[in-house]
């Protein structure tokens, strides 16, 4: 059992928070090693005169982080090994803790009274089939071809027979990997992107390959450069403001990862969460390569948290095997859900709060703007959040530590990174709460930056 020296005095309220972040920046500094058995709950809450509650809750949160492992009978050990795949988000909000880490769309009582009005309106008028069926073409003609007129609106022309509907994009992204790619496969990608990427890549057996960005997304020479070295199957891209750094591609880039992926037969995973939110951006890479694209949209972004649907469109050879790997994993996607976003599209509802989050959204950038004024950061006028680079990864570690110190969570860069090289930066979701607390908690991110005597910052 190792004892290593606490701050005592520099514990504050909530202490088994500020105790879990001492025990992290020990850990993240090497001052505790991989494996390393900590003192017994009761042991370290007699040292430093805590109650043994908050020592537990302390250990709780760091377990919870993944940088520390509970073992039945032999205590509580530093995690040997690095989770696959970190969440850049904290799963609960816990106490007056300001949530900048977690990617939603801004919500007013609007959104619920929309809902309740849907769901009142189900009950008056149910299609037996949406209840009653478990045969997805029994249930789903008339809501293909609804969302074929809502892939237009994302710049996509495709037929209604070349529609999955899914229960939102993590479950289109699951079906379109498992449709292209074989166990131990390889699986082009950002550099830095889909912070689930990574757990579901290592949960089908396939291998990801980061690739280098720039200013304008994936770097087509890069990506014919790995496809030479190794055996790609596939390349999963973000093109359109979803991705980290809240890069827009622009439609040349699209055109050159196009070729390239014609070039090496590669099959292209296009997540536009985001889909018809960003106005004039360019058509999805979809419309570039529609012949190898599988192209994952939803609602949760855009429209509202809780309407978990979505559509996946497949190239015609893909089909089948899409088909058959929906079946197996998830069967259909949720009838009464998809049934709500259906009618949203067909009467214009959906579009008409992609307008109003547009607006909302833009208002919450120009807070943005003008809070972090003087700070360099990445972000797109209609995009959920903004991209903050720093100096290293320590600085990212400190940052993520002391934010949340200071009662506000933000999501750190290392979730988001797929590659071995190291791109430290702390992500800011602009959507998760009220203006007011956006305005507090952003303060509170600029005094962090501009108070801390060593820098922080990596100039853009």
């Amino acid at each position: 059992m190792t004892m290593w020296f606490i701050d005592q005095d520099a514990l504050k309220r909530p202490v088994y928070l500020s105790l879990a972040d001492q025990i992290n920046r020990a850990i993240s500094d090497g001052r505790l090693a991989d494996g390393t058995r900590l003192p017994p709950h009761r042991v370290l809450a007699d040292s430093l005169k805590l109650s043994v509650q908050t020592v537990s809750r302390a250990y709780e949160e760091l377990i919870r982080r993944g940088l520390l492992s509970g073992e039945t009978g032999r205590g509580t050990f530093v995690r040997r090994e690095e989770p696959v795949g970190q969440l850049p988000y904290i799963p609960e909000r816990l106490g007056e803790v300001i949530d900048l880490s977690i990617l939603k769309p801004v919500c007013e009582t609007m959104h619920l009274d929309r809902m309740k009005a849907a769901l009142a309106g189900l009950s008056a008028d149910l299609p037996p089939s949406v209840a009653l069926s478990f045969r997805p073409n029994v249930i789903f003609p008339r809501h293909r071809a609804v969302a074929a007129d809502w892939l237009r609106l994302c710049g996509l022309d495709v037929s209604p027979h070349n529609v999955c509907l899914t229960n939102g994009a993590t479950a289109g992204m699951t079906i379109a990997l498992m449709s292209v790619a074989q166990t131990g496969g390889v699986v082009a990608t950002e550099a830095i992107g889909h912070h689930t990427l990574t757990p579901l890549a290592a949960y089908l057996g396939l291998k990801l390959a980061a690739v280098e960005i720039d200013d304008d997304g994936i770097v087509p020479e890069a990506l014919d450069a790995l496809c030479r070295a190794e055996g790609v199957r596939a390349v999963f891209v973000q093109p359109s403001g979803i991705n980290p750094t809240a890069v827009v591609m622009s439609a040349e880039r699209r055109e050159a990862i196009a070729a390239v992926a014609r070039a090496h037969d590669l099959a292209i995973i296009e997540n536009d969460g985001l889909g018809p939110l960003i106005e004039g951006r360019p058509p999805p890479l979809a419309a570039f390569a529609p012949e190898r694209t599988l192209y994952v949209t939803s609602f949760t972004k855009i429209v509202m948290p809780g309407l978990r649907t979505g559509y996946l469109a497949v190239p015609d050879r893909m089909l089948a095997a899409v088909t058959n790997r929906h079946l197996v994993t998830n069967w259909i996607a949720t009838p009464l859900i998809a049934e709500i976003a259906t009618r949203w599209v067909a009467d214009g509802t959906a579009m008409e709060l992609v307008r109003w989050q547009r607006g909302a959204l833009r208002r919450r950038q120009a807070v943005a703007a003008q809070m972090l004024v003087g700070i360099p950061y990445r972000a797109h006028a209609e995009g959920l959040h903004a991209w903050i680079p720093l100096d290293s990864r320590a600085a990212e570690d400190l940052f993520v530590a002391q934010a949340r110190l200071r009662g506000v969570a933000v999501a750190p860069g290392r979730s988001f990174q797929t590659g071995a090289a190291e791109q430290p930066a702390v992500r800011i979701s602009l959507g998760s709460t009220t203006e007011e607390e956006l305005r507090a908690g952003l303060r509170i991110v600029t005094n962090l930056i501009h108070s801390d005597p060593e820098p922080l910052l990596l100039a853009i």
